[in-house]
């Protein structure tokens, strides 16, 4: 469910690295070629034409990026070209520094990605930064925060589709316990919402659904001022729904007084290979506008052209 558009012959590497190169050269920058080479190589294509890059220039393509290009940009460029596990242990460590509830990049990582893919970010953070992933949200978030957060970036599920529908009952009936007594951050709670499969979640969250009459994240809801259950509630739709938890997140980035340009470019850069097509389909269900629209709307320039071709045209 990708919307990354990839020719069908793709130029070699070091035909891209030199166009690439040629697009730097003279007194400006050819935008247009960098998009046109960029946002149409997938993660496997762009890391050889970074090697192939720091190869025949000494320099890191990024590096070179950054000197050229300036603004959102720049920055949708920086994210698209890096290496996914990498472009997340980079997410993750900006997070760690200003994390709050307006930002849970933390949470999209841990929740949204297979658990080999959340192995290499944490392997990747360990190369970068020379220190723990885990250390790091330990160190940077406090009380209830930390309780769930840790568990959840350190956690290596299992993603078969087999499901125990008595423990599933079981664990239903002890989400319902702790939410009724209030005790959000229950060990129990966590260790459900951190540990289990996705599809063993899901089947709990049905029964839990059936048999107590409302959604979990409806019962979640009891404070909305509360930014521990708008956390929690979130991590719960981003291991189930993933597509209408971005989906909001694009909504509320997009439909606002001033762009959330961090956020956008997040989404549109991390699940363009991934999921983009399912959250546009889920976008346009919910805001009867199509993405690729809202967007040309809302930003302008390279920017908002960066952004169309890795989101597609309706």
């Amino acid at each position: 469910m990708a919307t990354l558009s990839v020719p069908a012959t793709v130029p070699c590497p070091s035909e891209d690295v030199e166009r690439l190169h040629k697009a730097f050269e003279g007194w400006g920058t050819n935008e247009g070629l960098i998009i046109s080479i960029l946002a149409h190589r997938n993660a496997s294509q762009r890391k050889l034409i970074r090697e192939a890059y720091s190869s025949a220039y000494g320099e890191d393509l990024l590096k070179a990026l950054a000197k050229e290009l300036t603004s959102n940009f720049e920055r949708a460029v920086h994210l698209f070209t890096l290496d996914p596990p990498e472009r997340d242990a980079y997410l993750a460590n900006e997070a760690t520094k200003k994390f709050s509830s307006s930002n849970w990049v933390l949470i999209e990582i841990a929740c949204t990605r297979s658990s080999d893919d959340l192995f290499l970010v944490r392997r990747n953070y360990h190369t970068l930064y020379k220190k723990s992933l885990e250390e790091d949200v330990a160190h940077h978030t406090s009380g209830d925060y930390r309780k769930l957060l840790v568990p959840l970036v350190s956690s290596y599920r299992y993603e078969g589709p087999e499901v125990n529908t008595t423990l599933a009952k079981a664990e239903a009936k002890i989400l319902r316990e702790k939410i009724s007594d209030k005790a959000y951050a229950d060990d129990d709670l966590i260790r459900i919402v951190a540990t289990r499969s996705k599809a063993q979640l899901s089947a709990t969250l049905n029964d839990y659904n059936n048999e107590y009459g409302n959604a979990i994240t409806k019962d979640l809801k009891d404070d909305p001022k509360d930014d521990y259950l708008k956390l929690l509630g979130a991590t719960i739709k981003c291991l189930t729904c993933p597509e209408k938890y971005f989906e909001k997140l694009l909504r509320l980035s997009i439909n606002k007084m001033g762009t959330d340009e961090g956020a956008l470019t997040r989404v549109i850069t991390t699940r363009a290979e991934v999921d983009l097509q399912k959250i546009k389909e889920e976008y346009y269900r919910r805001n009867s506008v199509p993405l690729d629209r809202a967007i040309a709307k809302d930003t302008h320039g390279d920017y908002e052209k960066m952004l169309i071709e890795l989101v597609g045209h309706e």
